[in-house]
């Protein structure tokens, strides 16, 4: 009996408005020999479109393969291999389970834009058909390989915006912007012992209340990022909302923080950074009985506001 091919799959989704238009990617390698695929939809969700680019990936192997699906993408990866719950989309993954069914597949999640060429290509591909001038079919439908035109990107060239001609540090010069409203959304997790987090909720940790004093930790964090990253700009924080969900199904907990604020500049990094202190904080409460804590899937998960749009992610 021959091998059965192998490939790799990386997908990627995207979409303004949420629900608004959106586009799915998939770029194959392996037995593929290296091609793409991608779509457009005029009103979807970003979760749609991830698990459509998986879909549409999946639909180019042959049956029997060995495929590895590579996502940045949680609600995709974890929904496929930790049985997060499905409570939407379920015509979506009735379509992807029949492909998995037939199929050896792995899921792998990387970090979005974290320099992954083959994932970044597929967020340039979903990004470009989530456009409503984008050039498809009447199925909504690209397609290329080896050879093929590329679908139409931005011409501009990436820049480290923080870095001058010469290559030197920087903060960016923003007096010129005009003040908009600006919000951000950043996530994260910290993951324990079963045992541990059945302490932390019922309050046995030595330290104290750990979820009230992350979430205050987490606060302070916002108001104070421009003394800890170094290029970042003193900002009039006008909201700041830090979460905690413990996850007993995961065994973490889930932080969520959103800030807002109307001026020149992101919040970007004063989301990311009230997560980050608040999951440290978590650590350092909980530390005496369980060294082995992890802090993951620190990320930005939405922006919206100025020049540069909005953005999502997973």
């Amino acid at each position: 009996m021959p091998d059965l091919p192998a490939y790799e799959i990386y997908t990627d989704g995207a979409c303004t408005g949420n629900p608004g238009p959106g586009g799915w990617a998939a770029v194959l390698t392996g037995a593929a020999g290296g091609s793409w695929r991608a779509g457009h939809e005029e009103r979807t969700t970003n979760n749609r479109m991830e698990i459509k680019a998986a879909i549409k990936g999946l639909e180019q192997t042959l049956a029997g393969s060995q495929v590895t699906v590579y996502s940045d993408s949680q609600y995709l990866v974890n929904t496929m291999t930790r049985g997060w719950q499905r409570k939407m989309n379920l015509d979506l993954w009735a379509q992807l389970d029949g492909l998995v069914g037939e199929r050896h597949v792995s899921w792998r999640w990387v970090p979005g834009h974290a320099g992954y060429p083959l994932n970044e290509e597929a967020n340039r591909l979903a990004q470009a058909a989530a456009d409503p001038g984008a050039p498809h079919d009447q199925s909504g439908v690209l397609e290329g390989g080896p050879g093929a035109p590329a679908v139409s990107l931005p011409s501009e060239t990436p820049h480290l915006s923080h870095l001058d001609e010469q290559g030197r540090a920087r903060m960016v010069d923003v007096s010129a912007k005009e003040e908009t409203r600006r919000e951000a959304v950043a996530k994260g997790a910290v993951f324990m012992r079963s045992e541990t987090l059945a302490l932390l909720q019922s309050g046995g940790i030595a330290k104290g209340d750990v979820l009230t004093v992350a979430q205050v930790a987490g606060v302070m964090a916002a108001k104070r990022t421009s003394e800890l990253i170094p290029m970042c700009h003193p900002l009039r924080l006008s909201h700041i909302q830090v979460e905690l969900q413990p996850d007993p199904a995961l065994s973490c907990v889930e932080i969520t923080a959103t800030v807002r604020t109307t001026d020149r500049t992101g919040v970007e990094m004063e989301a990311l950074t009230a997560v980050s202190v608040a999951a440290l904080t978590i650590y350092d409460m909980c530390k005496a009985v369980d060294r082995a804590m992890r802090i993951s899937d620190v990320r930005l998960t939405r922006k919206s506001g100025g020049k540069s749009g909005d953005f999502r992610q997973g």
